[in-house]
């Protein structure tokens, strides 16, 4: 952005001397605040429509077996809390969540919009996945039909059945796995990407390439909305205990 100023700048001394000079500068420092007034223009409507589409998607989901369980529904609305949405958010979260549990959703469409606004951010698209299987998978079991239902999704976001699998080994982690002790070795490897005859440098470099990836300042410049930030930390705290529970194991061994 500061180079816009300064080749304006020095075009305008070229052309017109010191007054071009000056009259080159402000030239610049204004079209370098409508480029970042576009930019930040877009990024806002980016995270809105991440936003939109992950309740609208959940809500689709959620009736992926037929009903949409109590349970499922306060997975939502904790989800609100987590996300600390405001009223007027909540009232957009619900409203979207409904418009997704209509007869008439076009889901394929609403994934080509997330698809839109994503591009190829692979890891924004692994926290939009990690947030529909927590919701569908809150009633205490992942039913046939929602697993389905989220390899559809996945595949419609352009996510692989690998990418599925590495969600699902960090949700049987939990949140209590602190430290790494209650992931199994098993699910951590997965969660890395990684398997058991990977040397220690393929598991440091995975490691480093998925915090890499899943920084939520990087996420966030990307299109996550801030309120998902915490999401995000939490998946960086499950790459960080998958990592541990693999090193530890090891040093053991």
């Amino acid at each position: 952005m500061f180079f816009l100023i300064l080749f304006g700048a020095l075009l305008g001394f070229l052309i017109g001397g010191p007054l071009g000079l000056l009259v080159g500068g402000g030239l610049g420092y204004w079209l370098v605040r409508r480029l970042r007034r576009s930019v930040l223009g877009q990024l806002a409507g980016a995270r809105a429509q991440f936003l939109d589409s992950t309740f609208a998607v959940m809500g689709c989901m959620c009736k992926a077996d037929g009903q949409v369980t109590e349970a499922e529904l306060e997975a939502s609305r904790r989800l609100w809390d987590r996300l600390r949405l405001d009223e007027a958010q909540r009232a957009e979260a619900r409203a979207a969540f409904t418009r997704g549990k209509g007869e008439d959703f076009d889901l394929e469409a609403e994934l080509a919009r997330v698809r839109k606004v994503v591009g190829r951010q692979h890891a924004l698209l692994q926290v939009f996945l990690q947030v529909q299987l927590e919701a569908i998978t809150a009633d205490g079991e992942l039913h046939p039909a929602e697993h389905d239902m989220l390899l559809r999704v996945a595949r419609g976001l352009g996510c692989s059945e690998a990418e599925i699998a590495q969600i699902e080994a960090m949700l049987r982690g939990g949140p209590e796995a602190a430290g790494g002790h209650s992931l199994s070795l098993e699910d951590a490897y997965q969660v890395l990407g990684v398997d058991a005859e990977s040397s220690d440098a393929e598991v440091k470099k995975a490691y480093r390439r998925l915090m890499s990836q899943n920084h939520p300042d990087k996420l966030a410049a990307k299109g996550l909305p801030e309120s998902m930030r915490e999401v995000a930390k939490e998946r960086t705290g499950e790459i960080g205990n998958a990592y541990e529970r693999i090193r530890k194991a090891r040093e053991a061994a």
